[in-house]
């Protein structure tokens, strides 16, 4: 990902017009949060704050988690299965329970699956079209519309990354 282009939210090549702006907005969002973990180890990426908090390694496993299971909901239109969700299950559980399956996991580990799973979001958007943004279906006792989906999966991201930037001000020196 080039830093020179990180600023312009823009239609990008490959993409419908809508999609290739919100695509330009996750590659910012995955820069940042690419930065914002950059040269950690294994014990950093567990490291808690405190008994209930995230550790940056969870978080990270939540953002592919996330991303999967809005993959499985946008791009076939319906939820994963239990059998799916159980691979993914420390990424939506997080805290320190999470460090039970996490533990001990090089930046790597977390890097590689971020890759692949938007690896998949990104050939699924490139055979869609703004239309299918807007497309309608019942959320959360209301109506949403994949756009929304996609929206949310970017700002979750944003949140979280917060939470990373001050487990890292507060990791052990």
């Amino acid at each position: 990902m080039s830093a020179s282009n990180l600023f312009l939210v823009k239609p990008k090549t490959g993409f419908s017009p809508r999609i290739g702006e919100l695509v330009s907005m996750m590659n910012y969002a995955r820069f940042t949060t690419l930065q914002a973990v950059q040269g950690l180890t294994p014990p950093q990426l567990d490291y808690l704050l405190d008994e209930d908090s995230n550790s940056i390694g969870a978080l990270l496993y939540h953002f592919a988690a996330v991303e999967s299971w809005y993959q499985t909901y946008t791009f076939e239109g319906r939820e994963m299965s239990p059998e799916e969700e159980q691979p993914w299950w420390p990424g939506f559980e997080m805290g320190p329970s999470a460090l039970r399956e996490l533990g001990g996991k090089p930046l790597e580990f977390y890097l590689e699956l971020l890759e692949a799973v938007r690896a998949k979001t990104l050939e699924e958007f490139a055979g869609r079209d703004d239309d299918w943004l807007y497309q309608e279906f019942p959320l959360w006792n209301a109506t949403g519309n994949n756009y929304f989906c996609w929206f949310h999966v970017l700002e979750d991201e944003i949140n979280h990354r917060g939470q990373i930037r001050l487990i890292r001000k507060r990791l052990p020196k």
